[in-house]
This record gives C-alpha cells, structure tokens and sequence, in this order.
C-alpha cells in the first residue's frame, strides 16, 4: 500500500479525534493515503499528489519529491501498527483512498476486531460490495468549482449516484463563499439527497478563516436542515501536521 510518510519517516497512522462527519469528536486512528486523482487548490493534504514536475497549482505553491512523501508496507505490517492504539475505530483518509481498495479490504480482513470503519473519499470511485459491507461511513466530499478542478474531473454522477444508494454514506460538502451554496443545492436535486446527509463544512487551514465562515454557514445550516460540520482539529491545533 502506498502511504503518505511523516516528516520523522514513519508512516501516516496517528491517533486523535474525528475532526469532521457524523462521528466527529470520536476517538479515531488514522491511516492516510497517499495519491489522488483530484487536485484540489485549497487541499490541505498536497504532500499526497502535489509532485515536483507536474502541471497542478495549488494555493501555497510548494511541489513535493514523491520519492520523499511516500512509503510503500503490505497490509500485514500496516495491520499491527493500526491495533496497536486498541481504539475501535479507524479513519482511511488520503489522498484518495478507494484507489486502493484491493489492499483496503485486505487490511481490513487483518482488522476484525475494529468495529467502526470510515473512509474519507471524493466521491468519483465506486467502492467494491465485500469493501462496502465493511463500512461504517463514507464521508463523500464532492468538489465544487471552488476546488477549481474541471466538473468532467470532480463530478462522477454513476459512481455519487451508486455512493447516495448506501445508506452508510453521507455527502460533505466544502464551503468558501456563499454563492457556493447554489451548486450544493443543484447537487441535492440532481441526487436526490434528502438534507440530513448533507454536512456542510466551511474551507480554511487557521481558527480565525474558520470562524468567518462558520457564523453565515452554520445559519443556512438550520434554515435548510443540512448538518453544520466544523473542522475541530483545525480548531484544536491548527493546520499542524501529525507528528
């Protein structure tokens, strides 16, 4: 499996609070991913497919060596070092996580006694029947125009359309601007997706970008019935990269 690797040359699994979703404030360990397919502009994990020598542009302007930025482990060694936090749930992140499913499921057959299972993805791959069985949430995030990636690249309607027909996905949506609300909205309708599964969630990397944004989404929240969802470990210690 290809994953993302710290700063200190260990791999990306860490154990700390569900910063967003439905299970937010819950303790979780994460594993992240590394690779996309997509490249948002405001992303805030680009050490996971902003590569040197490549085309994307990315708000901070830093490309990164591949080479330095991932470690490749079998599932049987990620397995022992994910158990190791006894915590009962686990986050996949990425990255794009549902590029790698084969050895997801893999993993996850080594993981049996963790009973909660989340996987972060963008929403433009279709995850497998045995993978989905072992689901708990998809938190699907699709892009808007924000991300400033091409509606051909971000919007995969048979794969959200499949995703909205699990009843374990909720749909995670970035907010910038208030005009972003209009493609939210022609969204819901061409999905069909009722309000409460949409969780709405303000962009920003600092507490202070998070609270100006929060105080006018946080009101077309209740007036719309979507659920608000903060960034909490923003909030919590910033955009500080786990150590």
């Amino acid at each position: 499996m290809k994953i993302s690797r710290l700063p200190n040359g260990s791999p990306e699994i860490f154990h700390t609070l569900q910063g967003e979703g439905p299970s937010l404030g819950s303790p979780a360990v994460f594993l992240r991913l590394s690779l996309c397919n997509l490249h948002c502009h405001w992303c805030d994990t680009p050490y996971t497919w902003n590569w040197e020598n490549t085309p994307w542009q990315h708000q901070d302007g830093i490309k990164f060596s591949k080479s330095e930025q991932i470690t490749e482990l079998t599932p049987a060694k990620i397995a022992p070092l994910i158990a190791a936090y006894h915590c009962d749930r686990l986050v996949l992140t990425g990255g794009e996580p549902l590029l790698q499913q084969s050895d997801l499921l893999q993993l996850l057959q080594l993981l049996p006694h963790i009973p909660f299972i989340e996987i972060e993805s963008n929403g433009t791959q279709i995850p497998s029947p045995a993978l989905s069985e072992r689901i708990t949430h998809f938190n699907i995030s699709p892009k808007l125009s924000n991300s400033r990636i091409d509606k051909k690249l971000r919007l995969n309607f048979p794969a959200l359309q499949h995703l909205v027909s699990l009843s374990q996905s909720i749909f995670k949506f970035v907010v910038c601007h208030q005009n972003d609300l209009d493609e939210v909205q022609a969204l819901q309708t061409e999905l069909k997706l009722p309000p409460n599964r949409i969780h709405l969630m303000p962009e920003g990397r600092d507490p202070s970008t998070l609270q100006s944004r929060s105080l006018w989404l946080a009101d077309i929240c209740r007036d719309q019935g979507y659920r608000f969802s903060p960034r909490l470990h923003v909030l919590l210690w910033g955009n500080e990269r786990a150590k």
